[in-house]
């Protein structure tokens, strides 16, 4: 089958929209048609080089839309359900999964990066040319095909728009606080940065009843959007006397919970000044792989635990039924985070707003 997709062929150019083919789909492969998907900074981590993939691919990992078709194996979902994509597909055998680590699983770690499917094969093919996967979802187009651990069944009353930005940005902030940390009823939280990730982390922090919820952020306008998801206090992140503020708002000893959502190297470090002794710091931020953190060894003492987060703790199946009900009994801002909704023929200018730093999220809808 033809189909048009977004084509990223060369580092720092615009993406192409082109017509591609779709091999026949093996025994475990779900294929979907896209509604919508989101646009990451994940994406634009590779458009712009920071994140080296095989070129020319099919960027997105935020998906939603309708089974079209399924292997010849598949169990779990039939034409016509509608369906979250996953970037997280698993074999469910390896040594990670059977530790109950998927985001780790073999298979996966082994193919994705390389722009495989998990079965270490590609499906899209450009005038005979290999077409590369990213996160095993490559939603930046008319159709995708996942893995069927990759397509998670949702209610058919989920609007599609908001429904796809629970598979990364909305899992991994809301998924940091609830499943990863567990933050307790109650408790002081501080969340650093304010963008897409940090917006979930505070609503999360919400969801689990945290009594202070501090949002820091270096820009005005960023910490301005935290509010209405739930924080209580706004801070500048970048002013002086900023640990003094949140030890003061937390009565001297610091927050119980930091989630760094900045993807910088200082707030990496303010995270560990800001904990109380034996709190805890989710990180969920991320820099060049090769790049050095400082901390002072003073800040790392006093039983601090440190944990990194790339997803949540999600389990798919189970997680992103639930973020939909929540979302669908009014308990779960989803509209708020969509910022713009363009066409596939606009994604550029899409990256471009979020390169700019503009809006929350920019949502590709398909006709």
């Amino acid at each position: 089958m033809r189909f048009r997709a977004a084509v990223l062929n060369r580092v720092g150019e615009p993406m192409t929209i082109d017509r591609l083919e779709m091999a026949p789909l093996a025994p475990h492969d779900v294929l979907v048609r896209m509604r919508a998907t989101g646009l990451c900074h994940t994406d634009l981590e590779v458009i712009q080089g920071t994140l080296a993939y095989p070129l020319p691919i099919v960027l997105g990992h935020e998906g939603a839309g309708i089974v079209e078709a399924v292997g010849a194996h598949v169990t779990e979902v039939t034409p016509g359900d509608h369906v979250i994509c996953s970037w997280n597909p698993y074999c469910g055998h390896c040594f990670y999964c059977d530790r109950g680590v998927r985001i780790l699983c073999e298979p996966l770690k082994r193919h994705e990066p390389k722009g495989l499917l998990l079965d270490g094969t590609t499906r899209m093919t450009r005038d005979g040319e290999r077409v590369h996967h990213f996160f095993v979802t490559s939603t930046h187009a008319e159709y995708a095909v996942v893995p069927e651990s990759g397509a998670i069944p949702i209610s058919k009353d989920m609007p599609f728009d908001v429904a796809c930005i629970i598979g990364c940005g909305v899992m991994t902030g809301v998924g940091a606080a609830v499943r990863k940390a567990k933050v307790a009823p109650g408790s002081n939280v501080l969340v650093i940065g304010c963008g897409a990730v940090g917006l979930n982390v505070i609503q999360g922090a919400r969801l689990a009843g945290a009594g202070r919820i501090v949002a820091a952020d270096i820009d005005t306008d960023r910490r301005a959007r935290a509010t209405p998801f739930g924080a209580t206090d706004i801070v500048d992140a970048a002013a002086p006397d900023v640990l003094d503020t949140i030890r003061g708002m937390t009565a001297g000893r610091g927050a119980d919970y930091v989630f760094e959502a900045a993807g910088h190297k200082d707030a990496f470090r303010l995270s560990i000044e800001a904990v109380r002794p034996a709190g805890e710091v989710v990180w969920l931020g991320k820099i060049n792989v090769n790049e050095d953190v400082a901390f002072r060894w003073g800040s790392l003492m006093g039983e601090k635990r440190i944990v990194r987060s790339s997803y949540g703790d999600a389990l798919p199946k189970r997680d992103f039924p639930w973020l939909v009900d929540e979302y669908l009994a009014g308990r779960l801002m989803l509209d708020e985070l969509i910022t713009a909704r363009i066409g596939l023929d606009d994604i550029n200018d899409g990256f471009a707003m979020l390169a700019r730093g503009e809006g929350i999220r920019t949502v590709v809808e398909f006709p």
